[in-house]
């Protein structure tokens, strides 16, 4: 299934949206079937604003997410996050499953009222944590593959049980930690996982959470600390025991990946992606993502374009 146009870089915003007569917050589906769903439109450039893990169970492709392209084979599983831009690859035979939820589904926070010390929201938020830890990219070997595909398939055929679908929801959750506790331990097998406090791995996601809807406006982790009521220190050793880097280097590291998403997958200008990201002047911005990635930003889009 060759792309019609393969310069063609428009990004289409792709929500979470399961057939009229299924209610639950999680889906689980074939590549078989994403392609009977999607036709012509699995060749575009997807921005997506759900969590989603693509499992290859068959053949080969090269997945893109954001500008880069990632070889993948079977036992490849991809871990995909809201706001990312993606691409399936339409020019080979490839099998596999796809597993999207809400990011509300995993409930990292309790609900209004609700006591917050209580273990229930530790867990979440240490399996929250797990998920945003995991690289884009996992190669499994053949015992966690079967693990993983049995978990996957067991999962694809509860969700379609005739119960009430908060209960559903209830077995879903706990088998989609399972699978991410298992996944965890993938990549982590060859060294030891730090103990990270569960008080810091709370204030590091409500930062990230920040940082993701403020980046185009707060570039000062002041801002954001005074927005969660700790001081700028406090927000910086939570950053380094989760993410493994400074507050600061956190939030420039995610204004340039939105810099680079802009510059690889549209024909916005310069000054105008400067401009939207809250730089007064496109000079800065220029310095900026030099700084960060080395490269100008004209440089970087003629390195990247056609991707």
């Amino acid at each position: 299934m060759p792309r019609t146009d393969p310069a063609d870089n428009t990004i289409v915003p792709v929500h979470y949206a399961p057939p009229p007569d299924y209610c639950l917050d999680l889906e689980i589906f074939s590549i078989a079937a994403l392609r009977k769903r999607a036709g012509a439109r699995m060749q575009s450039l997807e921005h997506i604003d759900f969590y989603l893990l693509i499992y290859l169970t068959q053949g080969q492709c090269t997945h893109m997410i954001d500008f880069e392209s990632i070889p993948c084979r079977a036992g490849s599983l991809l871990v995909l996050h809201p706001g990312q831009i993606q691409r399936f690859d339409t020019n080979h035979d490839w099998q596999g499953w796809m597993l999207i939820f809400r990011p509300e589904f995993l409930q990292p926070f309790p609900p209004a009222g609700i006591r917050q010390g209580g273990s229930t929201y530790t867990a979440d938020a240490e399996i929250f944590g797990h998920l945003e830890q995991l690289p884009p990219h996992l190669a499994l070997s053949h015992r966690e593959q079967q693990a993983v595909g049995e978990t996957i398939t067991r999962m694809q055929q509860d969700a379609k049980l005739q119960a009430d679908p908060n209960t559903l929801h209830l077995l879903l959750r706990s088998q989609l930690h399972a699978l991410l506790v298992r996944l965890h331990l993938v990549q982590d097998s060859s060294r030891p996982s730090p103990f990270t406090a569960p008080a810091m791995m709370k204030r590091f996601i409500r930062y990230r959470l920040a940082v993701d809807e403020h980046f185009r406006h707060w570039h000062r982790v002041a801002d954001y600390a005074k927005q969660l009521g700790c001081t700028e220190k406090t927000l910086g050793r939570a950053t380094r025991a989760v993410a493994g880097i400074s507050a600061k280097a956190f939030l420039s590291k995610r204004i340039a990946l939105e810099a680079k998403r802009l510059l690889c997958h549209t024909a916005t200008p310069i000054g105008t992606i400067a401009s939207t990201l809250g730089f007064d002047e496109a000079a800065n911005f220029v310095n900026f993502f030099r700084r960060e990635a080395g490269c100008s930003p004209g440089e970087f889009r003629r390195r990247h374009a056609g991707v």
